[in-house]
């Protein structure tokens, strides 16, 4: 995609959703930090149904260790892979006590020295609850990237230095989640909604569906 293509592909996607938010619900820095370790390998509608009665009764890390493990687990028996992430968030929430005072750290490497935290959840975490400019790269951000070639790479490491290296800085705090979204309601995996797509005409894809309208 050229660099003027891929300024119009941002500048389309803001007009349609100006003030884009993640769609994991928290109160705080340390609720959205569980939510996204929780997330993984799940949606973010089957993390909130779990995390709703949770976060209710729990804020801190605190209140989360005094719940225990046991009482972890229950509340998420929901969500794939309950066991090990009630362990984690456990686990996590007695290190942000120990090494951080309770508080979530603004920094990637000690974000990511926590269990369960990788370097999609630090991005996340730096940007929603810091305002870092960073892209987390999801199976949406992936398979957008690839598929309209706005950056594409074979791993989500590639793909996410290729967006780091072509998305204008006036479009890179929000990027990940226009992308997200986008790929969430509209440039989905089975069948692309490409009638609806408000930037069809500058996309790549050979999997175009029905008539590419453009804005």
């Amino acid at each position: 995609m050229r660099k003027a293509d891929i300024v119009t592909f941002f500048e389309r996607l803001r007009a349609q959703r100006p003030d884009p938010r993640g769609e994991l619900e928290h109160e705080n820095p340390y609720q959205l930090l569980v939510a996204v370790v929780l997330s993984a390998q799940a949606t973010d509608a089957g993390v909130n149904k779990a995390t709703r009665p949770l976060f209710a009764r729990v804020k801190t890390p605190e209140q989360m260790l005094a719940l225990g493990l046991e009482g972890v687990t229950e509340a998420i028996k929901t969500i794939g892979l309950f066991r090990n992430k009630a362990k984690n968030v456990i686990e996590l929430s007695r290190l942000l006590i120990e090494r951080h005072g309770g508080a979530v750290p603004g920094d990637r490497e000690a974000l990511e020295a926590l269990p369960g935290v990788g370097r999609k959840t630090a991005n996340v975490v730096l940007n929603i609850a810091f305002g870092v400019p960073t892209i987390a790269v999801d199976t949406h951000v992936f398979r957008v990237s690839n598929r309209t070639g706005l950056a594409p790479g074979k791993t989500v490491e590639a793909v996410e230095a290729r967006l780091e290296k072509v998305v204008p800085a006036a479009f890179r705090l929000h990027a990940h989640h226009w992308l997200i979204l986008h790929g969430r309601y509209v440039c989905k995996a089975r069948k692309p909604d490409c009638p609806s797509c408000i930037v069809a005409d500058l996309c790549g894809s050979t999997e175009k569906t029905g008539e590419k309208t453009g804005a």
